[in-house]
């Protein structure tokens, strides 16, 4: 039979991990820096997503979007939407974001999985916010953010010298095929994102 001291450890050890884990699902690359401004009214609408580091939440997935609004709580809305080809249909998931520190407002914690946050830094974004790069908790964690489906070569090239500079494995990345979004939009060469 368990002493109320082992109850009591055994407590404060579970509380200590689960401290751990939540700080560190928080962080960011020790590389990453956030910037220092982010309008979160600029922010809203829709992203693109152009590149990304695999992971499991969108593997397969194609035609990726992040659709960001309002919720009445200050936070943001964010929906994520992606088309499998396995699955011969659209997914999408529906998160919530905050600003962790106020001091910086481009360091926000995202969850689309009930109470569990993950780190969402934006590190470089466009005057015109066309375009954003944003990690997560570690440098597996990388994605290449902006307003039109595609990009130029200029800023394709850019993100990878940037991102690589940081540690992150940019030999990996995939970039997304956005062919559906490019035809609802138009396949005009100037709706591409210019670095500037």
């Amino acid at each position: 039979m368990a002493t109320v001291f082992e109850k009591v450890s055994v407590k404060k050890i579970g509380l200590l991990l689960s401290c751990g884990l939540l700080i560190s699902c928080l962080g960011k690359p020790e590389s990453v820096s956030p910037v220092a401004e982010l309008d979160t009214q600029r922010y809203l609408g829709t992203w693109y997503e152009v590149a990304r580091l695999d992971h499991s939440f969108e593997r397969g997935l194609s035609n990726v979007t992040a659709d960001y609004s309002m919720r009445e709580d200050g936070g943001l809305r964010v929906i994520n939407r992606g088309y499998s080809a396995e699955k011969g249909d659209w997914q999408q998931a529906e998160g919530r974001a905050y600003t962790i520190d106020d001091k910086q407002p481009a360091h926000l914690k995202v969850s689309f999985f009930g109470p569990f946050f993950g780190s969402y830094v934006v590190f470089e974004l466009d005057s015109d916010y066309q375009y954003a790069f944003v990690a997560g908790n570690t440098s597996n964690y990388l994605w290449l953010l902006a307003r039109t489906p595609s990009i130029s070569d200029k800023l394709k090239k850019h993100f990878l010298e940037r991102a690589g500079a940081l540690g992150f494995a940019v030999d990996d990345l995939i970039f997304v095929d956005q062919e559906l979004n490019q035809k609802a939009v138009g396949s005009d060469a100037e709706s591409s994102v210019e670095k500037d």
